[in-house]
């Protein structure tokens, strides 16, 4: 890892991102709701616009559930010693990468599965 990477920095912006993503998911809760089915008071056309804007909001938290766990991965990394390194060959990240990035967890010849 490069001498000019503080790991400090880097964890201010993994957790304000986790701050981030978890307001998101406070927020999204009712739309992930499940859909009541009342024939009487919404129509056909009505339950299915509900029902797919249910399954995108499912869909968008599964994503924020999968970039949460990227996250806190980053920050043990932090907290052990180890960010900055690739988890598959040991070997440093590139700083631009880990800028764009801080939760990537690999060097961009082990994400391209060189490694």
């Amino acid at each position: 890892m490069s001498d000019e990477i503080d790991p400090a920095e880097f964890e201010a912006v993994l957790l304000a991102r986790r701050h981030e993503l978890s307001a998101l998911r406070e927020q999204s809760e009712g739309a992930r709701a499940v859909v009541t089915l009342d024939q009487q008071s919404v129509g056909r056309l009505s339950r299915m616009d509900a029902l797919q804007g249910q399954a995108m909001a499912q869909e968008q938290d599964r994503r924020r559930e999968s970039e949460l766990a990227r996250v806190d991965a980053a920050l043990h990394r932090i907290e052990t010693g180890d960010f900055g390194y690739c988890i598959s060959c040991d070997e440093p990240i590139a700083e631009k990468r880990l800028r764009l990035d801080p939760a990537v967890p690999t060097c961009v010849d082990c994400a391209g599965g060189a490694g």
